[in-house]
């Protein structure tokens, strides 16, 4: 009993001091099972608690400065099963102070992991954004593009049917000069016209035919330069 009433420098005597370690023990195990359950329930919409954890550290540290007293006070109790005693307990008590610190520093480093994590996603996430802002832009004049591409098509087709139109007019009209020309001929042949007269009419008809040759042509390049521009 010698030893649970020796003081030690702070006023205090061994027992006080056990005691008082104790209860360290006891409100740094429950913060150590608070910023656990706390991290349990970050991932569905908990939080971290700063001010926890640093009170959990300043009570570990008191209680390894706890230890450091009883282990020098321990050695000086005269009954050796007192003191051997009283070993043990300070023994459990540092280990115990040991153990919780090490969970503390897990949790810590596991909090300073989350922190980076959510920081890098932060990160990608505005890069992603400013990706995103890109691919758009893009996009968009891609889709300008392809409106003017389509615009082009249509005016091409436009252009297309136009000519083929103008080409049948040609065609029906060289049809209908056919005709007129045979009834002509054959007019001709029975007024008893000369071949001058006759061969005027042929070389007329020459000309026309050149004519419609050339419209032709123009037109097969007129459309081909608007392919070529279009493109």
């Amino acid at each position: 009993m010698a030893a649970m009433a020796f003081e030690g420098g702070g006023g205090g005597t061994l027992s006080e001091i056990y005691q008082s370690a104790k209860k360290l023990l006891l409100r740094a195990r429950d913060g150590i099972e608070r910023l656990e359950r706390l991290e349990s329930s970050t991932s569905n919409g908990g939080f971290d608690s700063p001010e926890l954890s640093f009170a959990v550290k300043k009570d570990i540290s008191q209680i390894q400065s706890l230890c450091v007293d009883m282990d020098r006070f321990w050695r000086s109790v005269p009954s050796k099963p007192q003191r051997d005693l009283w070993k043990r307990k300070v023994e459990q008590v540092a280990e115990e102070a040991e153990s919780l610190k090490q969970s503390l520093d897990k949790y810590v480093s596991r909090s300073q992991r989350r922190m980076k994590e959510a920081q890098e996603r932060a990160e990608l996430l505005g890069k992603a954004n400013g990706d995103s802002a890109h691919v758009l832009r893009i996009f968009d004049e891609e889709s300008q593009a392809m409106t003017s591409v389509q615009n082009s098509k249509r005016m091409l087709e436009e252009s297309l049917s136009t000519g083929a139109a103008i080409l049948m007019k040609y065609s029906e009209q060289r049809d209908r000069l056919k005709r007129a020309q045979r009834k002509a001929l054959d007019v001709l042949n029975t007024v008893g016209l000369s071949n001058s007269v006759l061969r005027l009419i042929e070389r007329r008809n020459r000309v026309d035919r050149w004519i419609k040759y050339v419209g032709m042509i123009l037109t097969g390049v007129i459309v081909y330069f608007f392919v070529r521009w279009s493109s």
